[in-house]
């Protein structure tokens, strides 16, 4: 069922707006997030519930769920938790994130990663405030940069902000402009607790593979921080640490911590680059900085391959097995 679909429902019922609540799936169609649901779903209070005879046709009854839920959530009452469309009082994103997250079902993991997302737009201290809530204050981000590149390190960042701290506009570093990073960058080394970069080469991510060296590098940068963390919220890699934390995906994007995490990894790694540039300019890595773009192929092919490259990554792996200078002739960057 779509909008006009649910209104013209609902207006068949022909009962005071006021009350009822309509939840779940239809309230998220009614706000726009969905685009239609299978039923809809209202919510009454206990005494309304049981007095009202509900006068729904034969066709309402396929979609309709009238559900007695005031006594096991009042909340859903709470103004807080409502949001007025058309009229109609619907349960608001938070609120139904909240309930998805709660009944945890498989056919509710698309749209509760996608309220997670609005709500992350919103608000990306979500995570932090319910942190502090349970008693937590000292909360680090991590977050890596450096994964697709062919040549260089991958780096990893930890960062604790002071509890509270607020910096607006600061989100996952890929959606921010080179110049607003490095802005981001000077304010998170001012203003955090602690920062710490920890950091694997080529010769590391060769050896053992790019995960393994990204959590390796993890690992470093959060012994590497100055103040013991009580809360690690970390982007999408799953680590295996004694104190609580919790995996995000799109962590950047949700997290603040985690987002300031990203800024500090990401301007290390390409400040690296632009030196490793200023030694081998024919390579642009000042430009692509090391990743996989077609002027960035062609160079290698033009002018060999230095020690940093990461000789198991395609398409540098291919050139090797086809010998000539590229296995013979690896030029040495001193690093």
């Amino acid at each position: 069922m779509n909008k006009k679909e649910i209104i013209s429902s609902l207006k068949k019922l022909n009962i005071d707006k006021k009350d009822y609540i309509v939840i779940c799936g239809a309230s998220l169609v009614l706000q726009g997030i969905l685009d239609e649901t299978p039923d809809i779903d209202l919510a009454c209070t206990s005494l309304y519930f049981k007095t009202v005879d509900w006068p729904y046709d034969e066709n309402l009854k396929e979609v309709l769920k009238i559900n007695d839920i005031y006594s096991i959530s009042p909340t859903f009452y709470d103004p807080n938790n409502i949001v007025l469309v058309d009229g109609y009082k619907c349960m608001n994103i938070s609120k139904c994130y909240d309930v998805k997250k709660k009944l945890n079902r498989d056919k509710d993991k698309k749209i509760i990663e996608k309220l997670d997302l609005i709500l992350a737009k919103e608000d990306n201290l979500r995570y932090e405030k319910q942190l502090y809530n349970e008693g937590y204050s000292l909360i680090a981000g991590v977050d890596e940069v450096g994964r697709g590149p062919l040549v260089g390190p991958v780096v990893t960042a930890a960062v604790i902000l002071p509890k509270g701290y607020v910096l607006d506009g600061l989100t996952d570093s890929k959606k921010l402009t080179e110049k607003k990073r490095n802005e981001f960058y000077k304010i998170i080394m001012r203003d955090a607790l602690a920062v710490a970069v920890g950091i694997k080469d080529a010769a590391v991510i060769d050896e053992v593979n790019i995960y393994e060296a990204t959590k390796m590098a993890m690992y470093e940068a959060i012994d590497k921080l100055t103040i013991r963390p009580d809360y690690i919220l970390i982007d999408a890699m799953k680590l295996d640490l004694d104190t609580p934390h919790i995996s995000i995906i799109k962590g950047d994007f949700k997290s603040q911590s985690i987002a300031a995490a990203s800024v500090i990894a990401k301007v290390t790694r390409d400040s690296m680059m632009y030196e490793l540039s200023k030694k081998f300019p024919e390579y642009g890595f000042d430009k692509h900085k090391g990743y996989p773009t077609k002027e960035h192929i062609e160079n290698v092919k033009k002018y060999g391959l230095l020690d940093n490259y990461r000789f198991t990554f395609n398409p540098i792996s291919d050139l090797i097995k086809q010998g000539g200078k590229f296995e013979k002739e690896i030029r040495q960057t001193n690093n």
